[in-house]
């Protein structure tokens, strides 16, 4: 039986799923999507916006099957994907990027009567570039309340006019396109990728990436006070681990009145300092002209030298801000990398 087949099997068939098993295994990613209601003219040209990325296939069902089958358990797994009006895209392209390109190929279309919503259908209260006539009637048949003001045809109140999901009647299909309202889209949807070990589906592929980068983000704030509270020195954190160290040993030395250079000098203002405010408290009769001379200053220099540690810890935080946002930013810019 298997015999007759072969015999009576025209040569274009086994040609086309040799075709299509040679491309599975000259690309990483196999891709099932269906092309139904995707004129001839847009397709050719997602064809060729995509000549450079991908390789776009149509063929029968069954030769895909066929060629599946041939090819080995692997691609069989796609088996359940092939159905309706079918293409295969072969790319090395990973599955995020892939349905990206494919999203974003889409194009604005027309509805048409029978078709389901893809979301909710608005039509914005407002002026029309329709002079009065029967085009009144023929919107408010469609449910959309439409009037004559000063002249011209407008919608009184905005509408949704068919919900997601819902059929779109052939009189409400006439009038969005009148209306140049395009609720669809026009393109190629992605039914499932295979690379080779995992079969992804839309679901899978369809992303918050800005959630994502938060996320990123938010692990890489926690990681970085992580490593500096753990005192874990890597090349992103030592510089502040050395800052943080330095700030703590100059406190210590200024708690225990420790005679280095550095210290002594923020010693000495403090001790200064001290003694103003005990010469401002003094009367002017217990004091000699240079000390009423200076007493004026006691009430200032207390707080420079109080602020001093103060403005030493900000700085620290302050660099240790601009590395959190230094690496965040990296972070973000490695993981964006998947979607381009």
């Amino acid at each position: 039986m298997a015999v007759a087949e072969n015999v009576h099997r025209p040569v274009w068939k086994d040609e086309e799923v040799n075709r299509i098993k040679a491309d599975a295994q000259g690309h990483d990613v196999i891709a099932v999507v269906s092309i139904h209601g995707i004129p001839a003219r847009q397709f050719q040209g997602i064809r060729a916006e995509l000549k450079d990325v991908a390789k776009i296939q149509v063929a029968r069902n069954t030769l895909i099957h066929r060629a599946f089958d041939e090819s080995g358990e692997a691609t069989l797994k796609l088996f359940e994907n092939v159905e309706g009006p079918t293409a295969l895209i072969f790319t090395n392209l990973n599955p995020f990027k892939l349905f990206k390109l494919l999203e974003s190929s889409r194009t604005p279309a027309p509805a048409k009567a029978g078709e389901k919503a893809p979301r909710n259908i608005i039509v914005e209260k407002g002026p029309t570039p329709f002079r009065p006539g029967p085009i009144v009637g023929d919107l408010q048949n469609a449910g959309i309340p439409a009037a004559i003001e000063r002249g011209k045809v407008v919608i009184r109140d905005t509408k949704t006019v068919v919900k997601a999901d819902e059929s779109i009647s052939a009189r409400l299909a006439d009038v969005l396109q009148r209306l140049e309202i395009y609720p669809m889209e026009v393109g190629l949807y992605l039914r499932a990728a295979y690379d080779g070990d995992v079969i992804y589906k839309p679901e899978d592929l369809r992303i918050d990436e800005q959630a994502y980068f938060g996320q990123f983000v938010s692990a890489i704030s926690s990681a970085l006070n992580l490593s500096i509270n753990a005192e874990y020195p890597t090349s992103l954190t030592v510089t502040m681990l050395l800052q943080k160290g330095s700030f703590e040993a100059m406190n210590l030395a200024l708690e225990a009145e420790v005679f280095e250079p550095e210290v002594l000098k923020i010693l000495l203002s403090r001790a200064q300092s001290v003694a103003m405010v005990l010469v401002d408290e003094l009367p002017n009769d217990a004091l000699d002209d240079d000390l009423i001379a200076l007493k004026g200053a006691a009430t200032t220099t207390p707080q420079l030298v109080k602020d001093a540690p103060a403005q030493e810890e900000e700085k620290v935080q302050e660099e240790e801000e601009t590395n959190e946002t230094k690496e965040s930013e990296s972070g973000m810019a490695g993981l964006g990398a998947l979607f381009e």
